[in-house]
C-alpha cells in the first residue's frame, strides 16, 4: 500500500569505503563491521503493524492527518498546530530549549523521523501508541490548549464529509458543549462533568479518530539516509572508496571511539541510533522548572491511560500488548531516566537533553566524560577519559549522521 513520504533529497548511494589516510575495512574488525552494519538504514526493519490503530495504513486517514498537522485551527486561538513545534525543514522539532505552543512546555520538542518504530513515545514514554501521543498535546494548556468537545465540534465544522468518508457517521453534536473536557479549566472540566456518559463516550471516539489520522501521516516520517549510511553500506559491500561515502581519518576515529572507547553505542543502537529505552545518564535540573522524575512518573502515565493499548478506544486486542503488560514497573529504577532521542541529525539540532540544558555537542561529549551525579536516582554513567582529539573526532563522527 502506497505511504506518504517526505524526502527534501535523497543523495545516491555511493558503494565505496573510507580509504583515507592509511585508513579503510581493513581497519575494523569483524566485530566493529557488524555493528556499523546494524546501524545503517539498511538495516531498519519494515515499518511496523500499529494493531492498536486500524486506520493506520489507509491513505485517506495519512492525508486527513497531515491536514489536521499542519492546521493551525487545531488550537482555540487558531495558532498553533502540530507543524509548529514539528517544523517540516528543521528534521520536525523547533531548535527550542523548550517546546511554545499556547504556553511554554517543560521539555523539548522531539524529532519525528522515524517515529513509528518506537514503542513509546515522548522522552518519558508515558504514551504507547503514535494516536495516543498525538492526542495529548492538543489538552495541553501549554501545547494546543483544546479540550476534547472542541475538537469534536471543529470537525464537525470543517471536516463533516471528509472524517465520514474515513471513520463513518459523526454523532450529533447538538447537545454537547462547545468547549469541555476532562483538563483544562475549571469551567471546562465542570462542562465535561455535566455530559452524560453517553455524550463523553461519542466525543471520545472522534477525539481518538483525530489522533489516529495523525497517527497514520507521522508513520510516512522517515530517516532520511546520511553520509555514514553510505559509509557503511561500502563497507559491508567491500568496495572501494568514493564520493562523500569516503570518511576521513579523523570520521573514522571518531567511529571507532562512538562503538568502543566512549561507549555510546550502548543506547544509541540500531539504525535509528537509540534502544528506545530509558537510562538516568546524571542530566542537571533545569533552574525555575517543576521537579522532572523522566520515566518513573511516564510508566505510571502509560499504565493508567484510558487511550492506552488495553483501554477500549485501542483497536489491539490484549496479546497485542505485551510492551505495556510487561514493562518495568519498579518506578525506583526509572527515575529520571529518559529515552535516548535519535541521534540521526543531531548534530545541527542543538540544544541537546529533554530540557535543552547543553548548549552545543561539545557540552554534551564533556557531560558524557564527567558523568556527573544524578539530581536524584542514579546516573548508569562512569567517568571517561577522553583527549581533546578524541571529543573532536567523535564530534566529527556524529556530523555524518546528517542528512
Amino acid at each position: 500500500m502506497a505511504r506518504l513520504r517526505l524526502r527534501w533529497f535523497c543523495a545516491p548511494l555511493v558503494a565505496s569505503v573510507a580509504i583515507l589516510s592509511g585508513c579503510g575495512g581493513d581497519d575494523f574488525t569483524e566485530a566493529e563491521k557488524a555493528t556499523i552494519a546494524s546501524l545503517s538504514l539498511d538495516a531498519l526493519p519494515a515499518l511496523p503493524a500499529d494493531p492498536t490503530n486500524k486506520y493506520a495504513d489507509d491513505p485517506a486517514a495519512a492525508a486527513f492527518g497531515a491536514t489536521l498537522f499542519f492546521d493551525q485551527r487545531m488550537s482555540p486561538d487558531g495558532v498553533v498546530a502540530c507543524g509548529t513545534c514539528h517544523l517540516i525543514d528543521r528534521q520536525f522539532q523547533d531548535d527550542l530549549p523548550l517546546g511554545k505552543g499556547a504556553g511554554t512546555s517543560n521539555r523539548r520538542t522531539m524529532p519525528l523521523a522515524g517515529v513509528a518504530w518506537s514503542p513509546w513515545l515522548f522522552w518519558d514514554g508515558r504514551r504507547d501508541s503514535l494516536w495516543s501521543q498525538a492526542l495529548t498535546p492538543l489538552e495541553d494548556l501549554r501545547e494546543h490548549a483544546g479540550t476534547r468537545a472542541f475538537y469534536a465540534h471543529f470537525v464537525t465544522d470543517n471536516f463533516n464529509e471528509r472524517y465520514q468518508r474515513i471513520f463513518g457517521p459523526l454523532p450529533d453534536l447538538a447537545s454537547v458543549p462547545r468547549d469541555a473536557g476532562p483538563f483544562g479549566t475549571e469551567a471546562q472540566q465542570a462542562a465535561w462533568n455535566g455530559m452524560s456518559a453517553e455524550q463523553q463516550e461519542a466525543v471520545n471516539r472522534v477525539f481518538v479518530n483525530l489522533g489516529k489520522a495523525i497517527a497514520a501521516f507521522e508513520r510516512s516520517l522517515v530517516p532520511e539516509e546520511t553520509r555514514f549510511d553510505r559509509f557503511a553500506d561500502a563497507l559491508v559491500a567491500d568496495k572501494s572508496p568514493g564520493g562523500d561515502a569516503a570518511f576521513t581519518a579523523e570520521e573514522i576515529a571518531g567511529l571507532k571511539l562512538f562503538m568502543g572507547k566512549a561507549t555510546c553505542s550502548t543506547c544509541h543502537t540500531g539504525p535509528r541510533f537509540t534502544d528506545d529505552s530509558f537510562h538516568n545518564t546524571g542530566v542537571p535540573d533545569v533552574p525555575g522548572l517543576p521537579e522532572d522524575l523522566g520515566r518513573e512518573t511516564g510508566a505510571m502515565q502509560v499504565a493508567a491511560d484510558p487511550f492506552n493499548c488495553l483501554g477500549a478506544f485501542s483497536d489491539a486486542g490484549p496479546e497485542a500488548c505485551g510492551e505495556l503488560s510487561f514493562m518495568v514497573k519498579d518506578y525506583r529504577r526509572l527515575t529520571r531516566a529518559y529515552k535516548p532521542p535519535s541521534l540521526r541529525g543531531a548534530a545541527t539540532r542543538p540544544p541537546y537533553m529533554h530540557a535543552g540544558q547543553l548548549a552545543t555537542l561539545e557540552e554534551v561529549v564533556d557531560h558524557y566524560a564527567r558523568a556527573p551525579a544524578a539530581p536524584s536516582g542514579e546516573s548508569e554513567l562512569h567517568p571517561l577519559t577522553l583527549s581533546e582529539r578524541e571529543r573532536q573526532q567523535l564530534i566529527a563522527f556524529l556530523k555524518t549522521l546528517e542528512p
